[in-house]
């Protein structure tokens, strides 16, 4: 437990994620209560989400803001329609559904983010990007997403960092065309866990570590993270999700991929700097949850909020009256 575990506002957190759905009340990094129900149809969802979060307020339990981080595409930019809403996702049946919505009628400030810039946050302020200002935390699971945190903010633009779909050298004669039903062999179409599952027959988390998927998973999953450390220059790089957490052999492979890549381009980058640069979640399996406690927290006294962090503020009920 942290020294900041104690302290701060009681907060709640929502993370949706492709496979399943997470609501806690934390306070600091502790998390007091958590309900975890799995990521069906939309309604289902978030109805069992609300309802828990409903309780906790009916409770007395005072949480000053919600923070949501969602899988994407989400919209971010409240000024736009579609602030709040996931966009353009793989995911049947998610398409342009209202993620904040069902939790604005709280009277208390709301604020969202990326499922994966959520975790980027958590590990930065609590976990292995802790005292980095310029991060990125990588999710291979459902889908490969990448969070990144630059000058401490989620980095937003158009709309967020798309870096899992991003095209990678592959093998010459590797003849499988991807699952990505928008880019194919993208890198989620290649090395998140369906794509894995689609390419052995076997779900990703029952195949031996000496099986040879994992050859090209670690070599395409090292084109991503050079990539990323030529183009962003981060601090840190941490692997999470679903397939890349608790792995220290694809850690260790995916770091000597970037060696070969780099070949010494790149100072400070020897094998100690590289194992520096690339690590595993230090959060594990909470990096989410956390995550929305983070963006949570940054939105519970709104003048201080986080930069980069979206938040949308409801009315406190006396400030709706006449």
């Amino acid at each position: 437990m942290n020294d900041d575990a104690e302290t701060g506002p009681t907060v709640v957190g929502v993370e949706l994620g492709g496979t399943k759905a997470i609501a806690v009340l934390a306070r600091g990094d502790r998390i007091l209560d958590r309900l975890r129900v799995p990521t069906t149809e939309p309604g289902s969802t978030l109805g069992a989400l609300v309802e828990r979060v409903t309780g906790w307020f009916a409770a007395d339990r005072a949480p000053e803001a919600i923070g949501i981080g969602s899988f994407g595409p989400v919209g971010l930019d409240p000024g736009r329609d579609d602030y709040g809403h996931v966009t353009t996702t793989p995911k049947a049946g998610w398409s342009d559904v209202d993620v904040v919505g069902p939790f604005s009628g709280f009277g208390v400030p709301v604020a969202f983010e990326t499922d994966v810039a959520a975790a980027a946050l958590a590990e930065g302020r609590w976990g292995a990007s802790r005292g980095c200002t310029d991060h990125v935390y990588i999710t291979i699971g459902t889908g490969v997403g990448v969070g990144i945190v630059a000058g401490g903010r989620p980095v937003h633009g158009l709309v967020h960092p798309e870096a899992g779909h991003l095209r990678v050298r592959r093998r010459g004669d590797d003849t499988f065309s991807g699952t990505c039903p928008y880019h194919g062999d993208c890198i989620e179409g290649l090395a998140s866990g369906p794509a894995i599952a689609a390419r052995t027959g076997t779900p990703a988390e029952a195949l031996a570590p000496d099986h040879p998927v994992w050859r090209d998973v670690v070599a395409e999953l090292g084109e991503l993270v050079t990539s990323l450390t030529l183009t962003v220059s981060p601090q840190r790089i941490v692997l999470g999700g679903g397939v890349g957490a608790g792995r220290a052999d694809l850690v260790e492979g995916i770091r000597d991929a970037v060696a070969r890549n780099l070949a010494g381009y790149v100072a400070g980058l020897d094998d100690d700097g590289i194992a520096s640069l690339v690590r595993p979640a230090a959060l594990g399996h909470d990096a989410g949850p956390l995550g929305t406690v983070a963006v949570a927290q940054s939105a519970a006294h709104v003048p201080s909020a986080s930069p980069g962090v979206s938040v949308a503020v409801t009315p406190q009920p006396w400030e709706s009256r006449g």
